[in-house]
């Protein structure tokens, strides 16, 4: 008989549940301030069956950034593959962009604040799951300019790095009650990108 307040044996495979209650607590309390202790109790588990699956902690971080940008690569490529014109695409793909930054998601927030605390193998591995995402808006850019509708003057990875650095912000001030809408500000993006970098 189970006793009481004892640790379920959550499945191990059960990936989504484990990294989403890490996030949660790296969100609350920081990732250097959570314990491998505090995560297994979090997700019910045994520390020993947490350890099963992840050997230290930034194994665990590093896998909750790749689900991270798992979502994200998935979101972006359901939004652009529902039109074929290059221009709609990328419009379709800043929106998704900003409904995901914007989302609350404890998974997107750690994915863009907590990178930082990785180092050597497993920041490289961070940074290249990071270039494979931002790969697919190098893509869209690249269709962009294949069709002229991209100014020749525009550096296209500047464009990128620069265009998802300020959507990446937008988590740091957006509020639901807040001045503008996500509407507004996506708007805002689009009107400004369209002016500056788009040909008529």
């Amino acid at each position: 008989m189970k006793k009481k307040n004892e640790p379920q044996q959550v499945k191990v495979s059960d990936r989504d549940f484990v990294l989403n209650s890490a996030a949660r607590l790296f969100r609350e309390q920081g990732y250097d301030r959570t314990t491998v202790k505090e995560i297994a109790e979090a997700c019910n588990l045994l520390p020993g069956s947490l350890h099963y699956r992840y050997k230290a902690k930034e194994d665990i971080l590093v896998d909750l950034m790749r689900l991270g940008l798992e979502h994200a690569s998935s979101a972006v490529y359901r939004a652009v593959t529902s039109v074929t014109d290059p221009v709609e695409q990328l419009r379709l793909g800043i929106n998704s962009h900003l409904e995901l930054v914007v989302s609350g998601s404890d998974l997107v927030y750690v994915l863009l604040f907590e990178w930082r605390s990785l180092r050597g193998e497993a920041r490289a591995e961070m940074i290249e799951l990071r270039d494979r995402y931002e790969a697919l808006w190098g893509a869209m850019l690249r269709s962009l300019a294949d069709i002229g509708g991209l100014r020749e003057d525009v550096d296209q990875d500047l464009l990128r790095l620069i265009g998802l650095g300020a959507l990446n912000w937008v988590a740091t001030w957006f509020r639901e009650d807040g001045r503008y809408s996500l509407e507004e500000i996506g708007d805002f993006v689009w009107r400004v990108i369209r002016d500056a970098v788009l040909k008529d």
